[in-house]
């Protein structure tokens, strides 16, 4: 049998992905789950966290699953996240990628994620959580 290539853990949270206004303050709501991410560009703060914390008034998408790859990875890696892109979109997946200076996350809709798991599984991929 093959080696598996990598492990990601998938988190057990439900999460969400927030669109606020770029001149908008970051809320201390974002900042209570064990993940969050935020981004901010010159046309959005973006940010993804537990989608139980987010208040009703804020645009966002929800029901997000994150996969994370364990790391920490070596910048000097090649094609992590393409080759992972590239299994769950001939599987008809789409994601959402945050990346960090230890590792990436690929977030997949929670009614994605069995088939997501089974994808990568059958890639060599080990998958925990």
């Amino acid at each position: 049998m093959s080696e598996k290539i990598l492990t990601m853990k998938l988190l057990k949270e439900r999460y969400g992905v927030c669109r606020l206004d770029k001149t908008e303050l970051i809320p201390e709501w974002a900042k209570n789950s064990d993940f969050f991410s935020i981004t901010r560009t010159s046309d959005e703060l973006s940010i993804v966290c537990s989608q139980d914390n987010i208040p009703d008034d804020i645009k966002y998408e929800k029901d997000w699953r994150i996969l994370e790859i364990q790391g920490p990875l070596d910048f000097s890696l090649i094609g992590i996240l393409a080759s992972i892109s590239k299994i769950l979109a001939q599987n008809g997946i789409s994601i959402f990628a945050i990346s960090t200076y230890d590792t990436d996350y690929i977030l997949v809709k929670n009614k994605d994620i069995d088939n997501a798991i089974e994808s990568l599984i059958k890639e060599r991929y080990e998958v925990i959580g």
